[in-house]
């Protein structure tokens, strides 16, 4: 239970104390009246002893009486009604609330903090008026009067005379059979006889004298002079006089309105019809009944019968306006008790208390006590039990032995007053009054075993009750507290008796003793008991107090408090007391609240949302249902459906009490602020035919951070070009798009008249579709004058025709059942200035009779049209981004910050042109190398020209807008064959296959020395595109050499024609994919050429072998491919001719088939030959059909100098330089330099292909480039095999550096070898045995240096078999010559072979061994001839 002001050792003695009667003449209640009080009233602060008191018991012993008490109050003649109790005790609970500002303890148990209310003071008003208010019963004597107080005045005419009339009408009071009520303690009453005299208005000699004449008839002893009102009432209130009364006439005013606030008005009918409720202090309604003065009038619990025909005790709920109680509380307010009583005369009314309890009533009831004591005595010994024989002189034969159901009946048994079971019962209570518990508890005790001998169980439950308060308050507690009496007592009250009322006085009583022992579980199962459907506002007080005593044990029991507190609550609420059940739910939801119990925190909510709602507590109200909503609801969508409904008509309420209010933010939908994207621009215009917009950047694209880096490396490229090379130090990169991955630390920059548009991810946690109407952006502006001044103007809602930004509006937004869904949001920028979005404004609302079924989707109609809008409320939400986390200074790694995220704060800059791009005819698909020409429009879109147009991309080899010049670029196909996408020239069909020489710079190319061939200046006429206008160019456009579906991302840069100081460029983008499938593949060597004299006679030649093989496998519906001309370009070499090695002209190749060419390759002449530094090449043309591509113009030279450009980026091996061994390298490189060749062929072809039985030719090339000789090279990369695994080596390898050799391939290609000779040598044999034959060996020198040489003749016979492919001839002659050969000098020796019989014999057994001419002999190495020399020797 909760704390309460007064032990209980205090509470007992003061619940039952001595009843004193007052009976007054009217004259005397006139003049008590005059304070506003009536008699009893007036005594009632001064009825408390302020001293202790002390009276001899019957063994003479003396016994101390301490804080005694007595009761005074008003003949009253008609007992209470249970219905007008009840009504009393509902409004003592209403009334008493808990104290504003009130501190609450703070509880910890375990995981919970709890703020609970200490004590309960609307328990502590209840239980006082319960036990205040019990009507007085014939089983116990506490509470009837033991004493009757007579008042007259001194104004009146016969004083005495008065006297005597209100003794008789006292003694016809008690003693007629008429008058069942009041009850009265014995027959002999005390009567106490008072003069009053008001001091300031009568006659103090007159008093005294009539005073002094009742001394001599009543004793000194049984009259009092009591002398008030010394202070005129229209005195000036100079003087503050403290007023005791008010705390005690609150209850009082309460106790006797008219009107009730609120709950149960539970009544019985009244058969004293004619008897009315009495006015505030019950003294204005002068009725006579039966014969009466106006003093003996309708108990103040007596009802109007009229007020209700309800006869049940529990009448139904019926709520009053409390307007009638303001206006009673108000009149309350303004009277002032006591106002003629002085401080004296408050002593003297304290004086007279004193003086009546101690010479009248304390005298009286020792006096009683000692009668009935002696009563007991005399009756003694004759029998076993002090009463037995009176009960035989009463009953006149033994009481029969009685059955349990007739046990259960004889609760209605009743006892003459004078049986001597009821004296031993009175002598106990009167004990029990004066505090004299040991006497008390004997007598109850023998008392109880009496009554429930005669099975009067009304009267045993009494006695037992009794009995065990008794044992409890006996001084030094000699025996423990018999609760099991307290039990049975509870039980006979509640089931045989019937009695709810004495069981309930019962159990406070016991609960109170139970914990004062902090017997905190036994007090709530106690509590507990009692509580019953008869009753809400019992059950609910009992119910919160069983919940306290758990929450006080030792280890406090969290949830039990819990949940008897939510049961408390709904009993209350079922009484009607809204303020007390609002009360319980919400300490109850402390305990709840964030356990994960959903549905029991959402039953709590809603019960305090409606109470709340019925208190006018709006706030509370809309805050609670707002936790039912927002949390993650497990309840049913029907449910659900109710609480939003129930929330938005709460939410609805609130709204139209402050309709000028700012908006409510509101719970629904969930917004994820950190998914809000933003984006600057237009939105993209779709495919119109052939024309295709670029793709840009939308916010239907997916973030990717790999391709957003991609093109952050693409705009860093092109700024740095456009600065000479430096990325400038505030550069940063364009974002159209801001989302949660991209980097918001800065203010965005949007553009004037260019919409922003801002998406917003919407959530539905509920099972029900949400309907939000109106939505639009929220925002704040603050305009820049084009001086730079702010002028604030701060709009928070558009209305009207908006000059600075217009805002758009979704007129109707549904979101389904548990629905993720995004808003897109515009805003139109008419201003410069800074914006600051802050959030969504709608109307949120449900959907009429539109649920989601079954998880299938909203009902057929409910998107189409207007959706019939059940109830809305207007609000907003804010956009509240988190920044990321920072984590760079090791502050920010040790504490938790957050960095801005300005995504919704845009600044609007000055107009910016604005590109858009088109592309015409772009394909999808390509064959792999295959050329296909395009158009680009550019279109500016803006009211502001621009400049500077250049697009870069990662894949500079996929396309090109043609050459610098335009000579080299065909801007329309020539009418040639097909409508190529080539430059061509008819050529004759006849002509040899000799190579047409053409040459070009790969400047003009834009693949200069030093430049960023990724960067590429779109060719605008006049560079500048004017505002509205549009260009088209030509775009050509080649498959990527791997087949597979490829991204090629295209970013164009453009500049404004005026600079902007805030944004100095702008980008856009176009991902392009394109899909390729296999065609042809080229493979290549070259190898020198045998023969060394050439026309000109100057040595090099090469054979060129290319290999061409159709991987195509007809998927695109290729019939075949024509290779129509093989091109060489190269700064120093070019195809002479094709040496066909087949008669067939034609290169026609079928799938799978392959094709092999060989071309002789010849030196250009040295006025051909440009510097090393000059990027001048040699192109020449080897035709196969009967026109020449023109290999040296766009777009074939276009590609081929790309995709040299790519090939030449990629990294080459480079050896590592010592400087030790620089002479080394130098000759290694020089001997490297003998087999490298920079070749490069361009294979250009057709493909005839059939699509819709229709035939296509497409026109493709593809390159090989040649470094190496005899090394194979291919035209598409080939595929890298995965290494082998290794095993793992642990240890370290030693640092030994490998002297750098050349490889052997590299020292063979040094010097080139010749033997010029006859094939086949006749010789007659029989006229000379010996053959001679001339030979020549011709070598030459590959290399730039100056080469040694030594010719070694001699036969090596290292095995047999040498000696067989030999055979037996010998060199004449000398056998080694040493020479020394210039750089690329060509010398001739003249040699002599021996044959001695015919036969076929391979010359080539010179061994030629060269190194260089500084070079140590560390280089000499064999030289191996290519291929054998073979004569055959005829014998003629």
């Amino acid at each position: 239970m909760a704390q309460c002001v007064q032990s209980v050792q205090e509470l007992i003695p003061d619940s039952f104390v001595p009843c004193v009667a007052a009976l007054c003449s009217d004259e005397a209640e006139r003049l008590t009246r005059l304070n506003h009080l009536s008699f009893a009233e007036l005594l009632k602060p001064f009825s408390r002893l302020t001293s202790e008191v002390h009276m001899r018991d019957p063994n003479n012993q003396l016994h101390i009486i301490k804080n005694l008490k007595i009761a005074v109050s008003n003949i009253i003649t008609q007992p209470p009604q249970p219905g007008a109790i009840r009504k009393l005790l509902n409004d003592v609970v209403s009334g008493s609330q808990p104290a504003e500002g009130l501190v609450a303890n703070v509880i910890t148990a375990g995981d919970y903090d709890l703020n609970i209310s200490a004590t309960t003071p609307w328990f502590e008003s209840y239980r006082e008026t319960f036990l205040q208010s019990m009507p007085a019963s014939d089983h116990e004597f506490l509470n009837h009067y033991l004493a009757c107080m007579l008042v007259a005045s001194s104004s009146e005419a016969e004083p005495v005379e008065q006297f005597s009339k209100l003794s008789q009408e006292q003694h016809r009071i008690q003693h007629n059979s008429d008058y069942s009520y009041p009850k009265w303690f014995i027959p002999n009453t005390l009567k106490y006889y008072v003069l009053l005299h008001d001091v300031s208005a009568g006659d103090e000699q007159r008093a005294e004298s009539i005073y002094e004449e009742m001394k001599q008839k009543y004793g000194t002893q049984g009259c009092y002079l009591l002398k008030i009102n010394s202070r005129t009432s229209n005195r000036a209130s100079d003087e503050q006089i403290p007023d005791p009364w008010s705390q005690y006439l609150q209850k009082n005013s309460i106790q006797n309105q008219e009107s009730y606030e609120d709950g149960p008005c539970t009544i019985t009918s009244n058969k004293n019809s004619d008897s009315n409720l009495l006015s505030l202090d019950g003294l204005d309604n002068e009725v006579k009944v039966d014969g009466l003065p106006n003093n003996f009038r309708a108990h103040p619990l007596q009802l109007d019968s009229s007020s209700d025909a309800s006869n049940s005790i529990d009448g139904p709920d019926h709520v009053k306006s409390a307007s009638s109680l303001h206006e009673t509380k108000k009149a309350n307010t303004g009277i002032i008790h006591g106002a003629c009583l002085t401080l004296t005369d408050h002593d003297r009314i304290r004086q007279f208390i004193q003086e009546f309890t101690f010479r009248g009533l304390l005298p009286h009831i020792e006096k009683t006590i000692r009668q009935l004591n002696d009563q007991l005595i005399s009756r003694k010994g004759l029998s076993r039990s002090l009463f037995s024989a009176t009960k035989k002189w009463f009953s006149g034969s033994k009481v029969p032995e009685k059955s349990i159901n007739e046990l259960k009946n004889t609760s209605g048994l009743l006892y003459p007053p004078e049986a001597p079971e009821l004296q031993i019962r009175k002598m106990a209570d009167l004990c029990f009054l004066v505090q004299h518990y040991d006497l008390a508890y004997s007598c109850y005790h023998t008392a109880k075993k009496d009554f429930l001998n005669d099975q009067a169980m009304l009267y045993a439950a009494g006695a037992l009750e009794m009995a065990a308060v008794s044992a409890f308050l006996q001084p030094g507690a000699p025996r423990p507290y018999p609760a099991h009496y307290m039990d049975t007592a509870i039980q006979t009250y509640r089931d045989i008796c019937k009695n709810m009322v004495l069981a309930e006085r019962c159990v406070l009583l016991s609960a109170e003793i139970l914990k004062s022992q902090s017997k905190y579980s036994e007090a709530a199962a106690l509590l507990i008991r009692l509580t019953s459907e008869d009753s809400d506002l019992r059950s609910a007080l009992l119910l919160e107090q069983a919940a306290h005593c758990f929450i006080n044990m030792k280890s406090p029991m969290v949830r039990k408090y819990a949940f008897h507190m939510i049961l408390a609550g709904h009993r209350f609420s079922k009484a009607g007391q809204k303020k007390h059940a609002l009360r319980c739910y919400c300490q109850a939801m402390q305990v709840y609240k964030g356990k994960g119990w959903s549905l029991a925190e959402d039953h709590i909510n809603f019960t305090i949302g409606r109470q709340s709602y019925t208190l006018r507590q709006l706030d509370n109200a809309v805050s609670a249902f707002r936790h039912i909503l927002i949390n993650e609801s497990k309840q049913s969508a029907a449910q659900q459906g109710a609480f939003l409904r129930e929330y938005l008509y709460v939410y609805k309420n609130v709204s139209q009490m402050s309709p000028d209010g700012p908006l409510p933010q509101l719970p629904l939908p969930y917004i994820n602020s950190s998914a809000t994207r933003v984006f600057f621009g237009h939105d993209r215009r779709p495919a119109d035919g052939e024309k295709q917009a670029a793709t840009h950047v939308s916010l239907d694209q997916e973030y990717d951070s790999e391709s957003s880096q991609q093109w952050r490396e693409l705009e860093e490229q092109v700024v740095a070009v456009v600065n000479r090379g430096v990325v400038p130090s505030n550069f940063y990169p364009t974002q159209y798009c801001l989302n949660s991955y991209s980097d918001n630390s800065r203010f965005p920059l949007a553009v004037v008249e260019e919409p922003i548009t801002v998406e917003v991810a919407f959530r539905n946690p509920l099972k029900v579709p949400l309907l939000l109407t109106d939505l639009s952006l929220l925002w704040k502006f603050q305009p820049k004058d084009i001086s730079g001044k702010d002028n604030e103007e701060v709009k928070e809602l558009v209305t009207g025709e908006p000059k600075m930004i217009g805002t758009e509006l979704i007129s109707e937004f549904l979101i389904n059942s548990e629905e993720s869904k995004v808003a897109r949001l515009k805003l139109f920028p008419h201003h410069i200035g800074e914006l600051h979005i802050l959030g969504v404004v709608y109307n949120l609302g449900t959907i009429q009779g539109c649920m989601t079924v079954d998880g299938i989707g909203s009902l057929p109609g409910c998107h189409t049209g207007k959706h019939s809008l059940s109830m809305s409320v207007r609000g907003r939400q804010d956009l509240e981004i988190q920044g990321p986390r920072l984590n760079n200074t090791k502050e920010e790694k040790t504490s938790i910050k957050y960095g801005p995220d300005r995504r919704l704060d845009p600044i609007i800059t000055e107009e910016m042109p604005l590109l858009e791009v088109f592309f015409i005819h772009f394909p999808t698909g390509l064959l792999c190398g295959e050329i296909r020409k395009a158009y680009v429009e550019f279109v500016n879109v803006s009211k502001s020209p621009l400049t500077g147009l250049k697009v870069v991309s990662k894949r500079p080899e996929f396309f090109t807008f043609g050459g610098n010049t335009a000579v080299l670029t065909p801007l329309s196909p020539s009418a040639s064959e097909n409508c190529s996408a080539y430059k061509t020239v008819a050529t004759d069909s006849t002509a040899v296959c000799t190579a047409l020489i053409s040459s070009a710079s790969s400047v003009d190319f834009g693949i200069g020395i030093g430049s960023q061939p990724e960067v590429i200046p779109v060719p605008l006429p006049d560079t500048v595109l004017l505002p509205g206008a549009s260009v088209q160019l030509p775009m050509w456009l080649r498959g990527p050499d791997e087949e597979g579906v490829h991204e090629i991302n295209f970013l164009f840069y453009y500049e404004s024609v005026k600079k902007q100081p805030k944004i100095r460029h702008r980008i856009l983008r176009h991902t392009a994919v394109i899909c390729t499938s296999r065609s042809l593949n080229v493979r290549a060597t070259v190898c020198r050429s045998n023969s060394l004299e050439d026309e000109e006679g100057r040595g090099g030649n090469m054979l060129v072998f290319v290999d061409v093989e159709n991987t195509n496998t007809s998927e695109a519906g290729v019939k075949e491919f024509h290779i129509v001309q093989v091109s060489s370009s190269s700064k120093h070499w070019k195809f002479q001719k094709s040496v066909n090695l087949s008669e067939n002209k034609d290169a026609k190749l079928a799938s799978r088939e392959k094709g092999k060419f060989c071309f002789k390759a010849i030196r250009c002449k040295e006025k051909e030959v440009a510097t090393q530094s000059s990027e001048k090449y040699t192109f020449a043309d080897i035709i196969f059909g009967n026109e020449q591509i023109i290999s040296s113009a766009s777009p074939c030279a276009d590609f081929f100098y790309r995709s040299l450009s790519s090939e030449l980026k990629k990294p080459q091996a480079q050896p590592s330089v010592h400087t030790e061994k620089q002479s080394l390298e130098d000759a290694v490189r020089l001997i490297q330099k003998c087999s490298e060749v920079d070749l490069n062929i361009v294979v250009l072809w057709k493909a005839y292909v059939v699509e819709d039985s229709k035939q296509l030719i497409l026109e493709g090339q593809h390159h090989v480039i040649l470094r190496t000789i005899g090394k194979e090279a291919f035209s598409c990369p080939q595929k890298q095999e995965p290494p082998e695994m290794e095993l793992l080596k642990f240890f370290r390898p030693e640092n030994t550096t490998v002297p750098l050799r050349p490889s052997v391939e590299q020292l063979s290609n040094l010097i080139k070898t010749s033997l010029h000779y006859p094939e086949s040598f006749n010789h007659p044999f029989h006229q000379k045995s010996l053959c001679l034959v001339p030979v020549t060996l011709l070598l030459s020198n590959c290399s730039k240096a100056d080469v040694d040489v030594i010719v070694d003749l001699r036969h090596k016979t290292t095995s047999p078999e040498a000696l067989e492919i030999h055979g037996s001839f010998t060199w004449l002659g000398q056998t080694q010559y040493k020479l020394q050969l210039k750089s690329q000098e060509i010398h001739s020796l003249q040699l002599k072979a021996c044959f001695v019989h015919t036969g076929v014999y391979n010359l080539g057994t010179p061994r030629v061994f060269a190194k260089l001419s500084d070079q140590v002999t560390v280089f000499e190495t064999s030289q191996q001839n290519s291929m054998p020399a073979l004569i055959i020797i005829n014998n003629v």
